[in-house]
C-alpha cells in the first residue's frame, strides 16, 4: 500500500488537490461557449493562480527545494487587470495573498533543476481546458535524474478512465516503487492500485491520441497504426490524463511523434515527468522513439530524446518496430 504518512506525498497530494480545485473554479467561471477562438485568457488565468498556488504550498513545506516550472510572472506584472483577477483567485485558497506575493511565487518555478527538484504543469492541456474538456495538473519530484514521485490531477475524469464533467474528478499518484494508484480528487474514497493492459495482440491495441494536432505529426500515427495493424478505434484526449488511461489499463499505445514544422522540437520536463511514472508504476514503459529512456538531467526539456513512446509494455517491441520503419 502506498505510504500517504510520507511527508512528500502528502504534500503533493494537497497541492494537486488544492490546484485541481482553483483551476476547476476558474474553468467554470471563465470559459464559456461566448469565448472566442483566440482568447486564451481564461487558462493563462488558470495556469497562472495553478503555479502560485502550488509554488506557494512548496515555499511552506520544501522551502530548500526549487521549482521548475512552465510559467513566469513577466508578462502578467504588466497587466494589472489580469494579475489582480489571478491574485482574487489565489487569495481564495491563501489569506493574504497580494500581486506582489502571487508574481513571486509564480517566478520561484524559474528554477533550473538540480540534484533534487519538483516540476509542475500546472495546466497541462490548453485546448482542452478552453473546450471545457481534459486537462491535469501534473506535479513530480525529481532526485538525482530519476522521477520518485508523480501526481496528476484530472477534474474531468472519473476512475481515471471515464470522462466525467460534473463527477469528483481524478486523482493519480505514482512512487518509485510502490505503484500507481487512484482517489476520487475530492478525497471522499481510498486509493485503488492501477495496473497497465496485459494485451498482447496489436490488432486490439488502443491508441490514445490527442485532439490537438500541432506537436505531432498525425500522417505518421496513421501509418504506424496501419504498420501494427490496429483495428481498434483510437480514444481521443488531452494532456496527460491519456497517461492516467493507460495506467489503469484503458490504453495500449501513446506515441508523441515530432510534428513536420518542428522537426528540433524536445518536450518539457513538466509534460513527460509526472506521467512517465504513472505508466512505469502500472506496469507500463516509457521510452524516446528510438527506445532510450527519458533522461531528466538535461535541463528544462528532455534535449537527449526525441518524441515519447509509452505502452503497456507487451506491445513496446513491436511498436519501436512500427516507428523505425517509420522513419526509414
Amino acid at each position: 500500500m502506498i505510504e500517504l504518512n510520507n511527508e512528500e506525498i502528502r504534500f503533493a497530494v494537497d497541492a494537486v488537490r488544492r490546484a485541481s480545485r482553483l483551476v476547476a473554479e476558474i474553468q467554470d467561471e471563465l470559459v464559456s461557449p461566448a469565448l472566442t477562438k483566440d482568447d486564451r485568457s481564461p487558462v493563462t488565468m488558470a495556469d497562472f493562480a495553478s503555479q502560485a498556488l502550488v509554488s506557494r504550498l512548496l515555499q511552506e513545506s520544501f522551502p530548500d527545494d526549487p521549482l521548475v516550472g512552465e510559467e513566469d510572472a513577466g508578462a502578467l506584472r504588466m497587466d494589472r487587470a489580469n494579475l489582480e483577477r489571478v491574485t482574487s483567485f489565489v487569495r481564495r485558497y491563501v489569506a493574504g495573498a497580494d500581486p506582489d506575493l502571487v508574481c513571486a511565487w509564480i517566478d520561484r518555478g524559474a528554477a533550473e533543476p538540480s540534484r533534487r527538484f519538483w516540476t509542475l504543469d500546472p495546466i497541462d492541456g490548453t485546448k482542452g481546458f478552453l473546450r471545457r474538456d481534459q486537462y491535469a495538473v501534473a506535479l513530480a519530484l525529481v532526485v538525482d535524474g530519476s522521477v520518485q514521485l508523480g501526481v496528476l490531477g484530472c477534474p474531468k475524469l472519473s476512475e481515471a478512465c471515464r470522462p466525467d464533467y460534473s463527477g469528483p474528478g481524478t486523482l493519480v499518484i505514482a512512487v518509485r516503487g510502490q505503484g500507481t494508484w487512484m482517489s476520487p480528487l475530492n478525497g471522499e474514497a481510498p486509493f485503488e492500485r492501477l495496473f497497465a493492459s496485459r494485451l498482447e495482440d496489436p490488432a486490439g491495441a488502443r491508441l490514445l491520441r490527442s485532439f490537438e494536432a500541432g506537436h505531432t505529426n498525425v500522417s505518421q500515427i496513421d501509418e504506424f497504426a496501419a504498420l501494427l495493424g490496429v483495428q481498434a478505434e483510437p480514444v481521443r484526449m488531452d494532456s496527460q490524463a491519456k497517461y492516467a488511461l493507460l495506467a489503469a489499463g484503458h490504453g495500449e499505445l501513446m506515441v508523441r511523434l515530432l510534428s513536420p514544422s518542428k522537426p528540433d522540437y524536445r518536450e518539457k520536463i513538466w509534460d513527460q515527468a509526472a506521467g512517465s511514472l504513472v505508466i512505469q508504476e502500472a506496469g507500463g514503459t516509457v521510452t524516446d522513439l528510438d527506445g532510450t529512456l527519458l533522461d531528466f538531467t538535461t535541463g528544462r526539456t528532455l534535449a537527449g530524446n526525441r518524441g515519447v513512446l509509452a505502452s503497456n509494455t507487451r506491445l513496446h517491441a513491436v511498436a519501436l518496430k512500427a516507428l523505425k520503419t517509420i522513419r526509414a
